[in-house]
């Protein structure tokens, strides 16, 4: 097979500038002569890795905590009143510490010890695969540590809610066991407004991820996410704007498309709109 060859091709490559897209890369090149399209498809990888773990992460501790502060509220004893109240000054807590401020720390703390960790197991960042980086973990602790704030406090209005309904009356009547009632009664009608909140809790954490790669303290390069892809078309905005423009829309499409998913699911759910 034979090849022709674009010399003004050969000439941009040689000087280290950025091709536009083309038939050949429907995304254009970096600087370095990497194709943008295999970068977009390798961070998705990654954006949507950190989206679904943070949402598993803050679906468990999320909804853990605010079932136990609601069933404690809703209780006349004063022991369980108590422990409502701690729990819920601890999310107030919690909610006043920004999450950049967490990272950061992770960052200089955490990443260090698990790198350490890592290379006393025979494992470096050659083998070590690619959603396991200690860049990802750090971030994955970070968002699991900050993000289940606002799930606990939907699943404790929730419970609150659920639990001066008629059924629960009726079960407490009946001498069920108020274990019972929390995991086969009241748990089962909080499934819908939960389930809508884990699937919006993706785009956030996407985004949150995008923007401290994009700052320089999340995914390190050469890794592709779309916060550095960000990062690096932002200096060549002027010259080669679809490096900016790609991983920019990559993102709102994503967050979009959750959105839509979560707002799709929250009609589904809800037994008013039948």
């Amino acid at each position: 097979m034979i090849y022709s060859v674009d010399p003004t091709f050969m000439d941009r490559k040689l000087t280290g500038q950025p091709l536009a897209p083309s038939w050949d890369y429907p995304g254009g090149t970096d600087r370095q002569g990497r194709d943008v399209l295999a970068r977009l498809l390798v961070g998705a990888r990654i954006s949507l890795a950190v989206g679904v773990i943070a949402m598993v992460i803050n679906l468990i501790i999320g909804v853990a905590i605010g079932v136990v502060s609601g069933w404690a509220y809703s209780s006349s004893r004063a022991s369980w009143r108590f422990l409502d109240t701690v729990l819920t000054r601890i999310v107030d807590i919690l909610y006043s510490i920004p999450v950049i401020l967490i990272v950061v720390l992770l960052q200089v703390f955490v990443r260090k010890w698990i790198e350490n960790y890592l290379a006393s197991h025979g494992w470096d960042r050659a083998n070590i695969p690619l959603l396991l980086t200690p860049d990802l973990l750090c971030v994955y602790i970070a968002l699991g540590v900050t993000n289940w704030l606002t799930m606990a406090r939907l699943a404790r209005g929730e419970v609150i809610n659920q639990a001066g309904s008629d059924y629960v009356m009726a079960a407490r009547s009946l001498g069920q066991k108020s274990y019972r009632i929390l995991f086969f009664h009241i748990l089962p009608n909080c499934i819908g407004p939960l389930a809508v909140a884990s699937t919006l809790a993706i785009p956030q954490a996407i985004f949150t991820e995008s923007f401290l790669a994009f700052v320089g303290i999340g995914v390190s390069a050469p890794q592709a996410s779309w916060g550095t892809m960000a990062s690096d078309g932002l200096a060549e905005i002027s010259n080669a704007p679809h490096l900016l423009i790609l991983p920019a829309v990559s993102i709102s499409i994503t967050m979009l498309a959750f959105n839509l998913f979560g707002d799709g699911l929250r009609d589904a759910l809800d037994p008013s709109s039948r």
